[in-house]
Formats: structure tokens, sequence, C-alpha cells
């Protein structure tokens, strides 16, 4: 009998579903029918009465619900009780501007409620900057753009978020259109990141495959800068929602329209050094900055995110 059989019987119970339980704990039916097939196997009794409205526990069924409930909080408290053992080191982590604005405090608040004494050091960059910095092994790990970091890093893949056309309010006016595509910039004055900007290399792409050529009017390495440069109207940008995450009044000042190209999305992974040379600090923080991603999309904070890969499950 396994943990996480306890816990998907419990799901199920709770929603009184196989169907709502799976989707969920984001799983495939058959796959959660076949451990709850198993489950009752093992303890060679019906747990579940199965009807066309659904489910319910039979006698034996819901004495142990209220047993498995238990055994999953004590779990629970005795990986908190592990987490929060006297682990110690420091561990530098690496994020563009856009994912900082996103992750950076939620990642911060859970290594200090998880692991109070790891002290993080945390450094915003650009993606190229920080694909250099962890290759010189001047960090421990690092979201990128680009998953062909380097030979001896561990790659995770993590999410992929929608691009955005942002345009100054004042310049633009009240929404017009929900999405565009590549084609329907055309004349539209770009402030673009450069080349060597992950972003810029998924963008020209884009570009190429529709045959477009871009009216860039300035190339901007700093998302501040960038920004204030759209908001005061001298031109819009292409970026990830996460780009006006930092704006408490981000609806006031920008225009989003949703650029409309399967391809034109861009891609994170949670890079970092092979396991034999990260530190119990930095495997631990590396599981917490994944934690924080999941939950990020999960929740809808992170607009415009979908999980992809094993983030998923």
């Amino acid at each position: 009998m396994e943990l996480r059989q306890l816990r998907y019987f419990v799901r199920v119970v709770e929603l009184g579903s196989i169907s709502g339980a799976a989707q969920d704990l984001e799983l495939v039916q058959s796959a959660l029918s076949q451990q709850i097939s198993r489950l009752e196997s093992e303890l060679s009794t019906r747990l579940l009465q199965r009807s066309p409205k659904g489910v319910t526990p039979t006698e034996a069924g819901l004495a142990f619900f209220h047993e498995a409930q238990l055994v999953l909080r004590h779990a629970e408290q005795a990986v908190r009780a592990a987490q929060q053992a006297r682990l110690t080191g420091s561990v530098s982590v690496g994020m563009a501007p856009t994912t900082a604005a996103v992750l950076g405090l939620p990642l911060l608040r859970a290594m200090r409620e998880r692991y109070p004494d790891v002290r993080l050091h945390v450094v915003e960059s650009l993606s190229g900057h920080l694909t250099a910095m962890l290759n010189a092994r001047q960090l421990d790990l690092a979201m990128l753009f680009d998953s062909q970091a380097g030979r001896r890093l561990s790659v995770m893949p993590l999410l992929e978020e929608k691009l955005f056309l942002i345009e100054s309010r004042r310049a633009a006016g009240s929404p017009s259109r929900k999405h565009l595509s590549v084609a329907q910039l055309a004349g539209l004055p770009l402030i673009l990141p450069t080349g060597s900007h992950g972003l810029r290399s998924t963008l020209e792409s884009a570009f190429a495959r529709a045959k477009f050529k871009p009216t860039v009017i300035a190339e901007i390495d700093s998302l501040a800068m960038l920004m204030d440069a759209v908001d005061s109207g001298l031109g819009c940008t292409l970026q990830p929602w996460a780009a006006v995450a930092r704006f408490a009044d981000a609806g006031q000042r920008f225009v989003l329209t949703e650029l409309r190209d399967p391809l034109a999305l861009r891609a994170s992974a949670l890079c970092s050094l092979s396991d034999d040379e990260l530190s119990p600090a930095a495997l631990a923080a590396r599981v917490v900055l994944a934690d924080c991603a999941r939950e990020a999309v999960r929740s809808g904070r992170w607009v415009g995110a979908r999980l992809t890969g094993k983030a998923v499950a």
C-alpha cells in the first residue's frame, strides 16, 4: 500500500466521483480506477459503491477513509518536520526579470518557511546572461528560456507562456481585438530586447515563418526601461503577461492583445548543475522553485502560462 493510493482514495470519496477526482489529480481516469481496484484487492474488501451518479464509500470504505485522512495528515507533518530539520547552507538562483516578477517573492517566502537556515542568493538578469553564469558555475540553478543551455546541466521543462502585444492604453485607447496574427503587426513601432535575449530568438522564428519584417524602433535589454518606454507611448512590445506583473495598475496602463501563433510561445525550463554538483540546500531549493512555478500556474496567478512535460504531474 502506498501513500499515493491513500491520497487518491481520499480525493475520490471527497468528490464522490472517480472522473472528478482524476481531473483534480491530473490523472487518466482508467489509471485512477486501477489504483482504487488494487487498493480494494490488497484489503480484500470493497471500499466504494459505484453507481451512475458517482461513488459512495461502503461501511468499510468510510472507516478506511477516516483512518486514511489521519495517515495523510501525519505524513504531511513528517514531511514538514524533515524539511524544517537543520538544513543549512546557501544557494544561488537566477531568474529573468519577467520570471522574477511572478516567482521571486513566492520563492523567498517558501524557502523561508521550509528552510529558514538556508541563505538564498537571487540574481535577476537576462536569460542569456544567466545561462553563461550557470555554465560558469556561478549559479546553482536558474529559470532559463533556452533548454539547450549546456551539456552538463540538468534541464526540466516547466512551462510555456503566451505572448502578447503590449501597448500603452493612453496611446492605444480601448482594446479593439482580443488577438492578432504576426502579419497584423505590420507598421507597429516595436521595442524589443536584443538578439541575445531568449525571447528575441522566439520572435525572430515567428517573424521568419510568417515572412514578416518587423518595424523595430529600439532595442532595450532592461525590462524596466523597456516597459517605461511602452508606458510613455514611444512604441509597443511583444512580451509574456509577466512583463506587466509588477504593475499594480497594469489594467489602467496597458492594453494586452494575444499573439495568435501556435509556435510563438516562450518556453521556460528549470536548469541546474548536475545533481552530484548540487549541495543539499540547492537540491531542496530546486524542488521549492518547481513547486512555486506549478502553484502560480495552477492558481491562475501566472496569466497565459501552462505547465509542460513532467511539471504537469
